[in-house]
């Protein structure tokens, strides 16, 4: 069976975000810094319209923070590989169906 190259990436993607997601920096992002440093940040606080289903891009009910982190980062590249794979899957239909 010869994979093709999309196999490659996903299979990359979910090696990244498996191990390297719990090295990821524990400091605040850009925007984070720059409203916390002009002392805007408390503005974007209040409740959430949505809960997060990854809170702190972790799974809440894994109690090892890595593992939780680690899993996140791969259930998290699934997830958008399979909208992205889904929606490109619809648009292709769609233009072949144009192109009759």
């Amino acid at each position: 069976m010869k994979l093709k190259l999309w196999h490659w990436i996903l299979f990359a993607a979910l090696l990244i975000a498996g191990a390297l997601s719990p090295f990821a920096s524990p400091f605040p992002d850009g925007l984070e810094h720059v409203a916390e440093a002009l002392h805007f940040a408390h503005r974007g606080e209040g409740p959430p319209l949505l809960k997060s289903p990854l809170p702190d891009y972790a799974l809440p009910f894994i109690h090892n923070e890595r593992v939780a982190t680690s899993l996140a980062g791969i259930l998290g590249v699934l997830t958008m590989f399979g909208l992205v794979y889904g929606l490109g899957r619809l648009l292709a239909s769609r233009g072949e169906a144009d192109d009759r």
